[in-house]
């Protein structure tokens, strides 16, 4: 049995590193940030990327995503917060006052501002609760007399996964950020680049299916 777990455990790093690794809103965040204020602010962005994913794990162990799953009029609620807000996201970016604005000095505000960004653009995500929903019981046998608790084992570890990538990513954009923002039309492409990204996930979680 215990060798049968270390087995799960390994292909649940694997699976785990191959989801958290993937582009999508809360890398594309962290990069955002990595670029526009500095390596202390992408940790920032990936800490506050990681905080939103707990809801997500709690309703997938509670059992709470079962109603997104079977509830049509919460998921599109959800979901179409979610496209809201990363429209807002673009649109900020495009505007030079949000993911992408360049800031020399981190203010209290910003940190902040870095924060709740990067929380939201998790929490209003309605895929995640219902992967998660999935996800995890796929790695803890039915015969698991502390399911729980291995639950909770699982999602930490997974968090922690998310939080180390998310660095990784936020570092090497901050790494370059110098070089970046001393070339003008770089700095324009990248804008553009980011806030059609951002764009291109909207659209993306509005014509998802539950």
């Amino acid at each position: 049995q215990v060798v049968g777990r270390d087995v799960v455990s390994i292909e649940f790093l694997l699976t785990s590193l191959i989801v958290v690794a993937s582009p999508g809103t809360g890398v594309l965040y962290t990069l955002a940030a990595g670029l526009s204020r500095g390596a202390r602010a992408s940790v920032i962005a990936a800490f506050a990327c990681t905080l939103g994913i707990l809801p997500h794990m709690a309703a997938a162990i509670t059992g709470l995503a079962a109603l997104l799953h079977t509830s049509a009029l919460a998921f599109q609620t959800l979901k179409y917060l979610g496209v809201a807000y990363l429209l807002y996201m673009a649109w900020k970016t495009l505007q030079e006052h949000g993911a992408l604005k360049i800031e020399k000095d981190i203010e209290p505000r910003s940190v902040r501002q870095v924060i709740v960004s990067g929380i939201l653009i998790n929490i209003l995500n309605p895929k995640l609760s219902i992967f998660f929903f999935a996800f995890l019981p796929q790695f803890v046998s039915a015969s698991e007399p502390q399911a729980l608790p291995r639950m909770l084992e699982l999602s930490s570890i997974f968090m922690l996964l998310t939080f180390v990538v998310f660095v990784g990513y936020g570092v090497f954009a901050a790494s370059v950020r110098n070089h970046i923002i001393s070339r003008p039309s770089v700095l324009m492409w990248m804008r553009r680049t980011f806030a059609g990204a951002f764009a291109a996930l909207g659209l993306k979680l509005a014509l998802s299916e539950r």
